[in-house]
């Protein structure tokens, strides 16, 4: 089924787009943020790499996106190297508190996560950033900061989505006074076109860079650990370890200064010669993988893109993914998740013979069992809580990718909100609030404890098909990411878009599972497709048992993907940026 001019075949031409597709010859920058983009392109002109580009551009989010994205939050990363041709993660994810205590979930908050400070875990960010600087950067972390303080001293202009979840999240914020003191300015929300100042953000990342300029006589090294240690063991950490105490928090001075964020291999596979990386099972990445896995069995292109033997078979190798990331994916350093055995061949076959061709599962499938080679295992979905859309959380996060000129790659998804947790009078961070990501129940993979991880959503990407391309993207939106991911992916490598067409093209995607975020809701069989989508096709998805329901079309809730596909022949950087969401690509 053709669909905008786009043959059976997956011809690009003919597939017009709201935006061109950006194109260069040296270096590429996009972002979930035109003004981010901007501050990692600035990077690039002077001379940076794709990691120091990258690093300014994360950073900056933290503060254009300070609803959805938190300096103190979440930054998980993964790279390729061009001078090692290896690629790389760097976890990005907080853990529990030493003093944790996962009962107390249990005994007062009916085994549910609160909002507020109890959800807190160890900040990530800034220890991600700074050790990408350290180990494969060049620059100070005041250069990369740079333009991040600028937005947070000086201020930006209100856009309309950071405006619009800023009214829709008022009382929220109004909880606590620190957060309304922000982000409610003058007792109401900014208004577009306001100048949107945060100066006590500005001031905590000045002091960090103070402390490196302090130290920069000793070398760049020196000064990257001056600058970290002024965040997890000077002022900064101080100032957070005290507000937990006076305020029934978890976070001891013990747990920041002892943080690091960990550098480990990525996981990947093969998908018809295009080898696809993501971050490990700490995170969803893996489901993204196993998804494209089990799609490899079928003929997508005699499919027709976007049809309803499309749309229902993407659907189904989501539900089987998500259904093992259900029962197995949590802290690899404290759950065993059988990676291997949940990619590998006879498993995946297995579980393949579970999508049903024109029957859709009415609820997430049972999860199966690799050790066994079973499609279904002994574990199996347990109780659901049904949840209606309006009351789902806020999808969160942004996301960052960067090409340079040396053949590095940077791809990164940071995130926490600042509506759910306090901010820390005097300094404008929301320590990470990631921990409505575990479950309070002790027997799920991604439970509470003390020195655990949660189970993450964002999740970075990148493919490398040899001597063709590389192509790094992602996006933010929650359990989405990952549906919208696969689907954008499918655009490039089974359709023949460019990034622009990959990102623009509609989308779909199912909540048939319990949400990654406190509660944990499940909306059984629904599937929420874009109005671009034809209602034969809603129809005939509806005869096959799911439950159907639209987004309005270009929905910031449907994801917003950014992708660079660089060209290893020819070296053209082609960059795309979602629309859906104030998302930009800049290149040279």
């Amino acid at each position: 089924m053709p669909i905008d001019g786009l043959t059976e075949s997956g011809a690009r031409e003919g597939l017009s787009t709201l935006r061109p597709a950006v194109a260069g010859t040296r270096h590429m920058a996009v972002a979930g943020h035109y003004l981010a983009a901007h501050a990692a392109f600035d990077v690039l002109e002077a001379g940076g790499n794709a990691i120091d580009a990258g690093c300014a551009g994360g950073i900056a989010l933290g503060v254009l996106q300070s609803e959805l994205v938190n300096v103190a939050g979440v930054a998980p990363i993964i790279m390729y190297l061009a001078k090692s041709c290896e690629v790389v993660t760097i976890s990005g994810l907080g853990t529990w508190p030493g003093a944790t205590d996962p009962d107390l979930f249990r005994r007062r908050h009916a085994s549910r996560v609160p909002e507020g400070i109890l959800r807190t875990v160890v900040p990530a960010a800034p220890d991600a950033w700074i050790t990408a600087l350290e180990r494969y950067g060049t620059m100070r972390f005041a250069e990369v900061a740079a333009a991040a303080i600028r937005f947070a001293s000086e201020g930006f202009v209100m856009y309309p989505l950071m405006s619009d979840l800023i009214r829709a999240n008022e009382a929220k914020y109004r909880r606590w006074s620190s957060n309304a003191e922000i982000y409610l300015p003058g007792g109401k929300p900014p208004a577009v076109g306001d100048l949107f100042v945060q100066s006590d953000l500005g001031r905590t990342l000045q002091y960090m860079a103070d402390e490196e300029t302090a130290a920069a006589g000793r070398g760049r090294e020196a000064g990257l650990q001056a600058a970290r240690d002024a965040f997890y063991r000077g002022d900064i950490a101080a100032t957070i370890v005290k507000f937990h105490e006076k305020n029934g928090g978890w976070m001891r001075a013990g747990d920041l200064a002892d943080f690091r964020v960990g550098i480990e291999p990525p996981v990947s596979v093969d998908y018809d010669g295009t080898r696809l990386y993501a971050c490990g099972p700490w995170c969803q990445g893996p489901a993204l993988l196993q998804a494209l896995r089990l799609l490899d069995g079928f003929d997508l292109g005699a499919m027709g893109h976007n049809s309803p033997a499309y749309v229902h078979t993407l659907i189904e190798a989501i539900k089987l993914a998500f259904a093992d990331r259900h029962h197995y994916y949590g802290d690899p350093r404290f759950v065993n998740v059988p990676m291997e055995g949940l990619l590998s061949d006879d498993y995946t076959r297995r579980r393949r013979e579970l999508i049903r061709p024109e029957e859709a599962w009415p609820d997430m499938p049972p999860g199966g069992d690799p050790s066994a080679m079973s499609a279904v295992g002994p574990r199996h979905a347990g109780v659901h809580i049904p949840v209606d859309a309006a009351g789902m959380p806020a999808l969160d996060t942004s996301y960052v990718c960067v090409t340079d000129r040396h053949g590095n790659v940077f791809s990164a998804t940071p995130s926490d909100t600042s509506s759910d947790t306090p901010v820390v009078p005097g300094t404008g961070l929301c320590p990470s609030s990631r921990g409505s990501q575990s479950w309070a129940d002790p027997d799920h993979a991604s439970s509470v404890a003390p020195g655990k991880r949660p189970r993450l959503t964002p999740n970075p990407a990148l493919a490398v098909r040899e001597g063709d391309f590389i192509l790094p993207f992602g996006t933010p939106g929650g359990d989405v990411q990952v549906q919208a991911m696969l689907q954008c992916f499918l655009n490039v490598v089974r359709w023949g878009m460019n990034p622009q067409q990959a990102i623009e093209a509609p989308r779909f995607a199912t909540y048939s599972f319990p949400d990654s975020f406190e509660p944990h809701g499940s909306q059984p069989a629904k599937v929420k497709l874009e109005s671009r989508i034809d209602e034969a096709t809603a129809s005939t998805l509806e005869s096959y048992g799911h439950d159907v329901d639209w987004w309005p079309d270009w929905t910031w809730r449907a994801g917003a993907v950014c992708m660079i596909r660089k060209d290893l022949e020819t070296g053209i950087h082609t960059g795309g940026a979602d629309a859906r969401r104030p998302a930009y690509a800049v290149g040279w």
